[in-house]
């Protein structure tokens, strides 16, 4: 599980809820007919401006905001090193029983290129179309959130007015217009809520999470082609270092020094 969404959602609850019991009465927040009409309305109003395969793909998008990315950064750079290296030994048809210990499909796929004596700049084309494939997906589930964000506040105001016009219609109750009033502008507060609380955040750590991912597939790429061309295990894993950040540099070189220590002690 991912602890900052963690973090970030029961925190924002909880604001919303202090900010509800400071204010008087919580209950004078809770309105069905508001919320169907702002929550449904945005709801609605997004499934119309996308395909129905793309709503699909965003609900089953959204778990993945309490999730970690699968692929550790630092131990691929390991796993492609090794293989470097028994690729410079026994020759690259010698990493066929290596993919067994592979996870990544991505990978996996493009060192079954490799075994199989593809040419590089094929396998280069290869793997960057999977990486902008992916990227597009990506980018479609990001904007049918945008969307429902900017949805969910229209939709507000237009429940305002549904309920302005109601109040409007009671002008001679006078009783009756504070009531009406705070009745309207729930919607508005629904809207806001739905949109800056729940569909911005998602839509930005979709976003977040892909970038990673289109990041570690690219340093992949970039180490599967080294061990292609043969290139020195050592040079290529200065290389994919740079795609680190200067605090997982400094983990990585540690972790490697304790492996050296270890190797060391038991020659």
């Amino acid at each position: 599980m991912d602890l900052g969404t963690i973090i970030g959602l029961f925190a924002g609850i909880a604001v919303i809820i202090y900010g509800m019991f400071s204010g008087g009465d919580a209950s004078s927040y809770i309105d069905v007919g508001s919320l169907i009409v702002t929550m449904g309305g945005g709801i609605c109003a997004t499934i119309m401006s996308f395909p129905l395969g793309d709503t699909i793909r965003a609900v089953k998008a959204f778990p993945l905001i309490f999730k970690k990315p699968q692929a550790s950064a630092l131990e691929t750079i390991r796993i492609l090193v090794e293989l470097s290296q028994k690729a410079r030994r026994e020759g690259l048809l010698a990493l066929e029983s290596a993919q067994v210990d592979i996870e990544d499909d991505f990978l996996k796929k493009a060192m079954e290129l490799v075994v199989d004596g593809i040419e590089a700049e094929i396998v280069k084309t290869t793997m960057q179309l999977d990486i902008d494939s992916m990227a597009v997906r990506h980018q479609g589930v990001q904007e049918y959130w945008k969307q429902m964000g900017s949805q969910f506040p229209s939709w507000g105001l237009i429940g305002t007015l549904l309920g302005l016009i109601n109040m409007l219609k009671a002008l001679d109750d006078p009783s009756a217009i504070g009531p009406a009033m705070a009745l309207a502008l729930l919607t508005t507060f629904y809207g806001s809520v739905l949109s800056n609380f729940i569909c911005s955040p998602i839509a930005t750590k979709l976003g977040n999470n892909s970038s990673e991912e289109i990041r570690m597939r690219e340093m992949m790429m970039e180490g599967v082609l080294s061990i292609q061309s043969g290139e020195n295990p050592r040079l290529m894993e200065h290389k994919l270092k740079t795609f680190l950040s200067p605090d997982q540099r400094t983990r990585y070189e540690a972790a490697a020094k304790g492996q050296d220590v270890q190797e060391g002690s038991a020659a």
